[in-house]
């Protein structure tokens, strides 16, 4: 059982900054894989952004590249997501995933946490 955690959420202004924080705990010794998805009202859960926990490649959307960073904490089992320069479009529940191998598909995501809001208005 793997349990994961979000936080940092809220409401910012566009062109403003939000550092969204995950939690792990559990079996996490092989969630190799740690994600960022995103799902706003009326539309699919999309990839954000993801990090492989031992070498810490990093993989994102081409909507948000180069504004945020994922990044991970070992010691803390903990990964961020750093949110730039953000947009009403960046509006949405973001999800925290893991799994063995990165994907950039939700349903290969077995492992999610219970989401955060990020509201950015114009």
């Amino acid at each position: 059982q793997v349990q994961l955690v979000e936080s940092g959420g809220g409401l910012v202004q566009a062109g403003g900054s939000l550092r969204l924080s995950c939690a792990a705990s559990g079996r996490t010794f092989n969630m190799y894989a740690r994600a960022w998805f995103r799902q706003a009202p009326g539309k699919e859960r999309e990839f954000v952004a993801a990090i492989r926990w031992n070498d810490g490649s990093t993989y994102y959307a081409d909507s948000v590249k180069g504004r945020f960073t994922i990044s991970r904490d070992n010691a803390k089992n903990t990964v961020y997501l750093q949110m730039n320069s953000l947009k009403p479009e960046d509006t949405a529940v973001y999800y925290c995933a893991a799994t063995m191998t990165i994907s950039t598909i939700p349903r290969n995501y077995k492992n999610w946490g219970q989401g955060t809001q990020v509201t950015v208005s114009s």
